[in-house]
Parts: C-alpha cells; sequence; structure tokens
C-alpha cells in the first residue's frame, strides 16, 4: 500500500537528485553498492530484455582509468577521439541550444570561470574524467546488437540507480563526457568488441562545502511541454 508518506519519500528522492561535481573521500561499501544495483535491476525494459552491462570501479582501477583518459584529454592529440554515437544532436534548436549554454555558463561562472579563461575550463571539464574525486565510478556498457528502444530502457535504469543512491543518502553525476574516449575504455576495461559505452557515472557522498555544488538547474513548468486532452 502507497501511503502520503512513501510518497514524499519517493517524491524527494528524485527531486533532490543532481549532478554533483565534488565529492568526500568518504567510501561507500560494496553492500551499498550492489543494493543499489539490485533495485535498479527492477527498471523496466521492453520484453524483459535488461540490456544493461555495469562496471564498477573502485581504488587502483579507478585511479588507473582516470589517469589513462587524463592524458589524452591534455594532449594535443585530444582530437583523435571521438563518440561512436550523437548524444547531443548535430543541429541545435530553440529552446534546448539555450538551456545548455545557460547551465554551462551557471557552472563556470560559480567557480569564477570567465568565457576568455578557457585553460580553466578545459581543467574543469578534465574533473569529469576523475569522476570528480568520487571514491566509485560506474561504466554502462550495451550490446552492439541492441536498437534504440534498448537505449531508452537504459535511461530508465540510469534513473533508478541515481533515485536508489539518492534514498541511501549518496549522490551521483551521469556523464556523457566519457563516449569521447571509448577506445581508452575499452583498453583499459579489456572490454568484448560486441559492448559499446553508453555513458560514466560518479557515485559518492556529495562535497557540500564546494561551491559547484550549490548549482541547481532549471525546469520548465509543466505547463511548458503537456498538453491535457479530453
Amino acid at each position: 500500500m502507497i501511503t502520503s508518506a512513501t510518497q514524499q519519500i519517493v517524491d524527494e528522492a528524485i527531486t533532490s537528485r543532481r549532478s554533483i561535481r565534488a565529492f568526500l573521500a568518504r567510501p561507500v561499501t560494496r553492500q551499498d553498492i550492489q543494493a543499489i544495483l539490485e533495485v535498479a535491476a527492477r527498471s523496466p525494459s521492453g520484453s524483459n530484455t535488461q540490456p544493461w552491462k555495469v562496471y564498477v570501479l573502485t581504488g587502483n582501477k579507478l585511479q588507473s582509468l582516470s589517469d589513462a583518459i587524463l592524458v589524452a584529454h591534455n594532449s594535443e592529440a585530444q582530437g583523435g577521439h571521438k563518440e561512436e554515437y550523437n548524444y547531443y544532436p548535430v543541429k541545435w534548436l530553440t529552446p534546448y541550444l539555450e538551456r545548455r549554454r545557460k547551465v554551462g555558463w551557471d557552472l563556470y561562472a560559480l567557480l569564477g570561470l570567465g568565457r576568455e579563461n578557457k585553460t580553466g575550463m578545459h581543467a574543469q571539464h578534465g574533473r569529469n574524467y576523475a569522476f570528480f574525486n568520487a571514491p566509485v565510478g560506474l561504466i554502462f556498457t550495451i550490446d552492439r546488437v541492441m536498437e534504440q528502444g534498448s537505449w531508452l530502457d537504459y535511461g530508465m535504469f540510469l534513473q533508478s540507480i541515481m533515485v536508489a543512491a539518492r534514498g541511501r543518502g549518496l549522490d551521483t553525476c551521469p556523464q556523457a563526457a566519457f563516449t569521447q574516449y571509448h577506445k581508452i575504455i575499452a583498453e583499459q576495461l579489456q572490454l568484448p568488441a560486441d559492448e559499446m559505452l553508453v555513458c560514466g557515472m560518479s557515485l559518492g557522498y556529495a562535497d557540500h562545502s564546494k561551491i559547484e555544488n550549490t548549482l541547481v538547474t532549471e525546469r520548465a513548468s509543466v505547463t511548458e511541454f503537456v498538453q491535457f486532452l479530453e
């Protein structure tokens, strides 16, 4: 039976989720990680295909992957690394372009990074590849034979992980930034050739002393994207 108290707990877990960009060194137990993934495994998928595959990185493995990607990110040959799929549209339209620009500039403004500070923005973007110092990094892959519907299923799985994490006082940051370096990730994790990188995610306890974690992105009102038809 769903009570009003349960509703409030679920709503709070969803609405309190934010992309956290600075984490404490406080470790996350393997028990909590496994429990989160077990909850998320109940996510819906077409014909119960369950297309998700997860690599949980901690300790030396997390550090070695971060180091390898950061070498590429900071090298002059950075342009040689390309995504396997287009996460963002090739042609940007209103209002999506404005929303994307706003969240970027709002973050950089909090960090005191002006538009002319390309070095500072590059360094901040590079923090993605250190998983924002989170103690746990998650890498998500999918079998290459799976089609668009399975990617829709995957989004529900990722959301379930983030909500289950909030229910345990943990925070996350889903990161498409990793897709550019799929070749490095495949080599470091020895991924099978038939697996494709979907994204990465940082998991841990938010460092609330960091100003970047005060960023709260705006959401369009329901009236902007919903039509009630009777």
